[in-house]
């Protein structure tokens, strides 16, 4: 893995080896088609310890046709999901204040583009890198028009086989613009056999660049394992309610699980960061050694001259006379004098 496409930059905040996991809050259609909805999730996500909030930016008449049918019918208030599409629809400076409040909460914004006409709004918006959805990872026209600008994309693996991605990250990397890939399923929920964890490893040594996973599963449990895997980033639905309505809730974490994930996260990466050395960390525990192990001590009183057997010895706490380990040791030796019972043993006290 080579130092230059190891990592990047999304705006000021590196992604890659060295760095820290990047947390990607995606709320995706989560806000219903609500504006005010849509500004309530970058509050919750920039409270719960998010990195970044990401978005689909979904024009209706530019990625869709009315026959479009639905992969889950759950709106009793869209006919089609063209219509649900056009529900979903933010104008461009609505797009731009949710940018603007994305940054004044310290938060990256990203949105995911599904048409050429949705990437141009968001380069009009300055967005800092492009998030490629698993279904448009072979839409080569759109990811032509991502790569000109130089921007980090991320590409999301979920329909894709090894081919396919090979095909897109040579054309990324022949355009010169940096790119990561997620691992992930397309399944709402996705079970725990279908996570894929493994290929996180396999990503990074194929294409030596960031890798993540982006989640499905509804829980915070698969970020924690890609964390411990050296995942770079982490993408996963949020929701404010388990009964909040929309096809991807019973795939998203509540705010409050995803604040939660935050911590774990953090808490993982600085126990990766400080590996101990098991030698020298035991040297550290010697006083509390003494207060945890046992040692021999006689379980009656003996006579001086009397030769011990198995059953004149046990063991008891403070571990600072004759260690546990060596109690066969004394078997056979005499003492030199008359000891109580539970006098622990030492070396004076023998022949």
């Amino acid at each position: 893995m080579t130092a230059e496409s190891s990592s990047f930059c999304i705006g000021d905040r590196r992604v890659g080896r060295g760095s820290p996991c990047l947390v990607v809050a995606e709320i995706a259609q989560a806000h219903d088609g609500s504006l005010g909805t849509a500004h309530a999730y970058i509050d919750a996500a920039a409270d719960a310890g998010a990195d970044a909030v990401k978005f689909q930016t979904h024009i209706a008449a530019a990625e869709s046709t009315p026959g479009e049918p639905f992969r889950v019918k759950f709106s009793k208030q869209d006919a089609s999901r063209y219509d649900y599409w056009r529900r979903m629809e933010f104008s461009e400076p609505q797009w731009q204040g949710l940018a603007q409040h994305a940054r004044e909460r310290a938060l990256l914004f990203l949105s995911s583009p599904f048409s050429i006409a949705a990437v141009e709004l968001l380069e009009r918006l300055q967005i800092a890198a492009w998030k490629v959805g698993s279904g448009e990872t072979s839409n080569t026209p759109m990811l032509d028009v991502m790569a000109r600008t130089r921007k980090p994309v991320l590409l999301s693996s979920g329909m894709s086989d090894w081919a396919e991605l090979d095909q897109a990250t040579s054309a990324l990397r022949r355009a010169g613009a940096p790119f990561g890939i997620y691992q992930a399923t397309t399944a709402y929920p996705c079970a725990p056999e279908r996570l894929g964890l493994n290929v996180i490893a396999e990503l990074r040594e194929r294409y030596a660049c960031p890798v993540g996973l982006s989640d499905h599963s509804g829980t915070i449990f698969a970020g924690l394992a890609a964390t411990a895997l050296g995942a770079n980033m982490l993408e996963l639905h949020v929701t404010l309610s388990r009964r909040g309505f929309g096809p991807d809730v019973p795939a998203s974490v509540t705010i409050e699980e995803l604040a939660e994930l935050v911590r774990g996260v953090r808490f993982t990466e600085r126990a990766l960061a400080n590996p101990i050395d098991k030698s020298s960390a035991a040297k550290d525990f010697a006083d509390q050694r003494k207060l945890f192990t046992k040692s021999v001590v006689l379980i009656r009183e003996l006579p001086a001259g009397h030769q011990l057997v198995s059953g004149d010895l046990d063991l008891r706490k403070p571990g600072n006379g004759w260690p546990a380990a060596q109690m066969n040791a004394l078997l056979g030796r005499r003492i030199k004098r008359p000891l109580p019972a539970l006098h622990f043993v030492a070396e004076a006290d023998l022949e």
